[in-house]
């Protein structure tokens, strides 16, 4: 599933999401190594067109990962000091890259990236939010294609 398909099955928890991530400019990105173990970058995520695109360096190791295993988890960056505004807010799918043609053209014209570079349009697992509510209640949400957004309070 993709953005546009997310922020019509949860348009609150989507736009909540798109608020966090576009607080900041980097985030962090957790790929698979070859080995299996996880491996944690900075990287820039840019909600277009109704998906969300991962743009990195041409040979960057995070993008070997996603082309030998597209699974991936973005978490947005929590910001300075502890109060994490919006939320603690990650992103679980995969992601798969788009070769040179029209699509990735397009996106050069809108985004003029640097060059050259590898562009991942992502498919969407899961998306979280964990946020504090009236200073007494850990909430979280969580969303999978096809279910509803569950909500968890605990105190």
């Amino acid at each position: 599933m993709n953005w546009a398909a997310f922020t019509t099955a949860a348009p609150d928890l989507a736009a909540v999401t798109e608020r966090r991530f576009g607080a900041f400019r980097h985030h962090v990105l957790a790929t698979l190594r070859r080995d299996g173990s996880p491996r944690t970058s900075g990287l820039e995520a840019d909600f277009r067109g109704g998906e969300l695109w991962l743009g990195m360096t041409a040979g960057s190791l995070k993008a070997l990962d996603l082309r030998r295993d597209p699974r991936f988890t973005l978490q947005a960056n929590p910001g300075e000091g502890t109060g994490m505004a919006g939320g603690d807010v990650r992103i679980a799918g995969r992601a798969y890259e788009v070769g040179e043609g029209g699509t990735k053209a397009t996106y050069v014209e809108e985004v003029e990236p640097p060059q050259p570079f590898h562009l991942f349009r992502t498919e969407l697992t899961e998306v979280v939010r964990t946020y504090v509510e009236d200073d007494t209640y850990l909430v979280v949400q969580v969303w999978r294609p096809g279910a509803p957004v569950r909500t968890l309070r605990r105190t």
